[in-house]
C-alpha cells in the first residue's frame, strides 16, 4: 500500500493518509500496552476523520484484542461466524488451503441488517499469504458527496430494507466449503429499515447507506423496481477514486467504521491459509 506524506502528529501518533479518499495508517502506538486516555481519544478522532485506520506489527493476544476493542464500544458477539476458541467475542474469518471460497468476498457493510448497525469492526491478521488477500474499502460519504443535487434530494426521501436472511438464513445458497465457517441459520430472522442517506452519528457527514451484500430493496418498492437505482448507486460507490486497498501482514490491524464504509476481501490466494480475528463493535440507531 502506498502511503502519502505523514501528517502532523497527534501526541505521539504519526497519522499517514493512504489515499485521496479514505484510510490512514497509524504509527507510534502499541495497542497491547497503551494506557494514555489521550491516545485513545486521538484514535477515536482518526476513525471519524478517515473512515478506516490501519496499524502494523501489533502482536495482540485475544484478550488484548478484546481490551483494545472495549476502549471504543461494547462488543457485538457475531451470531453467524465460528468463534475463536475460548473467545466468543472474536469471530474467525478463515480460509484453509483446500477451500476455494472466502468470507466477505463481495462489497458489503458489516451488520447493516441490525436495527442499530454496528459502529465498527477491528480485524487482526493472524496468518496471511505472502501475496494476495488484500482488503479494499470504499468511502460512502465521499460517494454521496459526488452525486447530483437532484439525486441527493430524491435519496433523502427513501429508506431501504436490509436483511441477513439471504446470506446467513436457512434459505441462503452458499458453497459447500463455507458451511463449516458459517452457521446458526435460525438467528437470521431480522430485517431492518434504514434511511438511504444517514447523518453520521460522530462526524455529522451525510452518508449513502446501502450496500450490495445486505440491502434487499427500497422500502415500499418491489425488488425489480429497486434494482436499477440500487445498481447505479453500487457502481458509483465503488469507483476507484472513492476507495483504498490494504495489504496485510501478520500483526496488521484494520479498524473501519461500518456507518461510512464498504469493504471486500480479495480472493486471490488459493492453496494458502488465511486466518483473521474480527471483533465487531455495537452501534447506535441511525437517522436521516
Amino acid at each position: 500500500m502506498t502511503s502519502a506524506a505523514a501528517q502532523p502528529q497527534t501526541g505521539s501518533l504519526d497519522i499517514r493518509p493512504v489515499s485521496g479518499a479514505l484510510g490512514a495508517e497509524i504509527h507510534g502506538v502499541d495497542l497491547a500496552g497503551e494506557t494514555d486516555p489521550a491516545i485513545w481519544d486521538a484514535l477515536r478522532s482518526a476513525i471519524a476523520e478517515h473512515g478506516v485506520i490501519f496499524f502494523r506489527d501489533q502482536a495482540l493476544t485475544p484478550a488484548q484484542h478484546i481490551a483494545m476493542a472495549e476502549q471504543f464500544a461494547p462488543i457485538n458477539i457475531n451470531r453467524f461466524f465460528t468463534h475463536a476458541e475460548d473467545y466468543p467475542q472474536i469471530a474467525e474469518v478463515r480460509k484453509e488451503p483446500e477451500q476455494k471460497n472466502n468470507i466477505g468476498g463481495g462489497w458489503h457493510t458489516d451488520h447493516s441488517y441490525d436495527i442499530a448497525p454496528a459502529f465498527g469492526s477491528i480485524l487482526l491478521a493472524r496468518e496471511v499469504p505472502a501475496q494476495g488477500g488484500d482488503t479494499q474499502f470504499a468511502d460512502l460519504a465521499l460517494a454521496y458527496d459526488k452525486l447530483s443535487e437532484g439525486l441527493k434530494a430524491t435519496l433523502k426521501t427513501l429508506s431501504a430494507v436490509h436483511s441477513s436472511r439471504h446470506v446467513f438464513g436457512k434459505a441462503a445458497v452458499r458453497p459447500d466449503d463455507l458451511t463449516s465457517r458459517i452457521g446458526n441459520a435460525d438467528a437470521a430472522t431480522q430485517d431492518a429499515i434504514h434511511p438511504m442517506v444517514i447523518r453520521h452519528p460522530e462526524s455529522g457527514r451525510q452518508v449513502l447507506f446501502v450496500n450490495p451484500g445486505f440491502t434487499l430493496r427500497i422500502d415500499g418498492w418491489t425488488a425489480e423496481e429497486s434494482k436499477p437505482l440500487l445498481d447505479y448507486l453500487y457502481e458509483h460507490a465503488k469507483r476507484p477514486e472513492f476507495t483504498c486497498r490494504f495489504r496485510w501482514a501478520n500483526g496488521s490491524i484494520a479498524f473501519w467504521d461500518n456507518r461510512r464504509t464498504w469493504h471486500q476481501a480479495i480472493n486471490d490466494y488459493d492453496g494458502v491459509r488465511r486466518l483473521m480475528h474480527r471483533i465487531t463493535l455495537e452501534g447506535v440507531p441511525i437517522s436521516a
